[in-house]
């Protein structure tokens, strides 16, 4: 007998079966199937054949596979009882019940006092499925590994794409084949790191940016997980994510996956970002402000770094407010005794040598000048030189012999009475000022593995949110190595990267709008030699990449040429007036065939207007543009098209291309099958192009 049950979405069914009791697994997942669907024969035509050197009947790849159905591959739970025995559930069916949308079923052993439930659901709008995994025990047991519910991986498939990368050069997409045997990614970390994003992209063979079939899969928890891609022997391939393993340290009777979020495009790789990108903007992030329009950031890290002059920062606020920017946030070296890295993190106390008035004439300076005022913690780390780590050596997690990173040792928030000093370290300071802005940071990565610090992190957050709802909390772990939909539940902007190099912002922020949408994505203008790679950038390049994405400045705005500074404001003006039908625009990534031309399209909501970015990051093989192909457009409407930035039209450019004199006026088929012929132009420059439906 078989229990059977069909989530469906605008545009992706997930149809799950239990044969005989036993776990369910995933029978389909894709497109939409027709109304009337025999779904029984449907999970029969999923049913295997068995022959030869293999067992009689092939082990379901089930939602959790199990060791005690002779499973040929990765189990998905792994577990211990009391004095270290090695537990095989064999779990069956319970119940089924739904909740607000959502389907849990609940399975039992009750040999063994176990209990596993499976959630699942279905977004309205975007089909992004949710998924969820919960393991309950009647005696303590010793947990190794839970996956989330496990999705089987398509077989017209011959590669995975992970996302990798370091720091200074986050995202990075690498391909890795299938074959039989196991992908594993195990990230030991701590945190969700720059080397080890929690998402996966399953391209079918033939599939793109723009067309094909996509699935595709992101695992949300900021601790650290676990990735296993594995082909069995019998050629049926599944994915399972978790925690990090082994991140469990103490026995409990009830443990959690985090979410698993699983979606599918007949559209290529932005079928399934546009997914990502709405679900999490939508039913994910809390901005404090509401509707508020997003506020154009400075940061004055790059100008001061620990330098603080209260009467330097008032004139570099006036500056920064004269560019156009509507948030100052007041970086490191403001608290104990911080002169550079090695002391004082810990004391969240205002340092009297540089602020003898505490900060509040430098707020309010800021905010008389129209800006709203941000500060930097970094609650979680702590150096041995400060006053907190010589009153509580017993908060410091790991060995007194570990190896220190930026000079640093990290705070054990999973213990209450650390949390409570952070909270009220914390909350003194939003308490006694005008704060509207958290950039919460987090530079080193843990000792040893502890799932227990992220939840203590979650916890510590969301109190300190409850306490100031109107705070924003922005994640910044050296850049992007906290990036994950679980920290973006408590935090509304993500710092991408600690590079300010627009060629490496770029390509950073192209490949990370497959899962973080405009407005949480935060991107700065930084200073003219840039401070992690050394290369010199042209103000207008460093402007419109900072343009793609929640704009700010980093740069010490006394730099600027007159020139410069015009070309910045105008950018940023340019960048206020759109940003309202931008804050809810898909990034459509573009093909391009030039591959020193990295392209995207922000697809307005309503499909009425769209702005096309094309960056030049570096010298093409060939001598003159080719056609770039744009995307998401209605085939039968007429666009007008048009150079927004035509003055940056140079020499190079000896010929009459239509765009370089006025606009054009297209259909969406001739935009998105012949594509748009650019001007020439120099390495390192962006061309900006604005369309409207007619």
């Amino acid at each position: 007998m078989n229990r059977i049950w069909h989530l469906n979405g605008p545009s992706v069914s997930l149809v799950l079966a239990s044969h005989e009791d036993r776990l369910a697994q995933v029978v389909y997942w894709g497109a939409a199937l027709p109304e009337g669907e025999d779904l029984a024969q449907l999970v029969a035509a999923a049913r295997p054949d068995a022959t030869g050197g293999m067992l009689d009947e092939a082990p379901e790849i089930s939602i959790c596979p199990e060791i005690s159905r002779s499973f040929p591959g990765a189990a998905g739970l792994s577990l211990r009882g009391r004095g270290g025995t090695v537990l095989r559930p064999a779990f069956r069916f319970e119940a089924e019940r739904e909740e607000a949308g959502t389907l849990i079923l609940s399975f039992h052993d009750a040999s063994l006092g176990l209990r596993y439930e499976a959630r699942f659901a279905i977004e309205a709008t975007t089909g992004l499925i949710t998924a969820h995994s919960a393991l309950e025990a009647d005696q303590p047991v010793a947990l190794n590994w839970l996956a989330a519910p496990v999705f089987p991986a398509p077989q017209l498939c011959d590669e995975m794409q992970e996302i990798s990368g370091r720091w200074c050069a986050e995202f990075q997409i690498n391909r890795t084949p299938w074959i039989p045997g196991q992908r594993v990614r195990d990230n030991p970390t701590g945190r969700t790191d720059h080397a080890h994003f929690p998402g996966l992209i399953l391209p079918a063979r033939g599939a793109g940016k723009t067309q094909g079939e996509t699935w595709a899969l992101h695992y949300g928890w900021s601790g650290g997980h676990r990735m296993v891609a594995e082909e069995l022997p019998d050629g049926r391939r599944q994915v399972q994510f978790g925690h990090a393993s082994g991140t469990e340290l103490r026995p409990g009777t009830r443990f959690e996956s985090a979410p698993l979020y699983a979606a599918y495009s007949s559209a290529g790789s932005n079928g399934c970002a546009v997914a990502f990108q709405r679900h999490l903007r939508d039913q994910i992030v809390t901005f404090p402000e509401g509707a508020q329009p997003r506020p154009v950031h400075y940061n004055c890290w790059e100008a001061i770094y620990f330098r603080h002059d209260l009467a330097e920062l008032k004139d570099i606020a006036a500056r920064a407010a004269a560019l156009g920017a509507e948030r100052f946030v007041l970086d490191d070296g403001w608290f104990g005794r911080r002169d550079d890295d090695r002391s004082s993190l810990g004391d969240w106390q205002v340092d009297p040598r540089k602020y003898p008035e505490g900060l509040g004439p430098l707020v309010e300076h800021v905010r008389g000048l129209g800006m709203g005022f941000g500060i930097w913690f970094e609650p979680e780390m702590v150096n041995c030189d400060s006053d907190l780590a010589r009153a509580h050596p017993e908060w410091i997690l790991g060995p007194d012999d570990q190896i220190e990173g930026r000079q640093q040792r990290v705070l054990d928030v999973a213990r209450a009475d650390v949390r409570d000093y952070l909270f009220g370290a914390i909350d003194a300071i939003l308490s006694a000022h005008a704060i509207s802005y958290v950039k919460w940071d987090h530079n080193r990565v843990l000792p040893y593995p502890d799932a227990d610090q992220a939840r203590g992190l979650y916890a510590l957050l969301d109190r300190l949110r409850a306490a100031h709802p109107m705070v924003e909390f922005e994640s910044c772990s050296s850049g992007g190595g906290r990036i994950d939909f679980g920290i973006l539940g408590r935090s509304s902007r993500v710092w991408l990267s600690d590079s300010n190099d627009a060629i490496e912002r770029l390509r950073i922020q192209h490949d990370a709008a497959l899962f973080l949408p405009l407005d949480v994505t935060g991107s700065h203008v930084g200073p003219r030699t840039c401070h992690t790679s050394g290369r010199v950038i042209d103000i207008r390049m460093r402007a419109w990449v900072a343009a793609q994405r929640h704009m700010g400045f980093e740069m010490d705005p006394r730099e600027l040429t007159d020139e410069e500074a015009q070309v910045l404001r105008e950018v940023t003006q340019w960048w206020k007036d759109n940003r309202c039908w931008r804050a809810r625009a898909d990034i459509l990534r573009l093909e391009s065939a030039d591959p020193a031309v990295i392209a995207e399209m922000q697809l307005a909501e309503d499909g009425h207007r769209f702005v096309l970015f094309s960056g030049q990051a570096q010298s093409s093989a060939q001598v003159l543009p080719r056609p770039l192909r744009l995307t998401g457009l209605d085939p039968k409407a007429r666009y007008r098209v048009s150079l927004r930035n035509r003055d940056d039209v140079v020499g190079l450019s000896r010929g009459a291309p239509a765009l370089k004199s006025g606009d054009l006026e297209l259909s969406g088929q001739a935009l998105m099958g012949q594509g748009l012929l650019l001007t020439c132009g120099y390495p390192q420059t962006m061309w900006v192009i604005e369309g409207e439906r007619l």
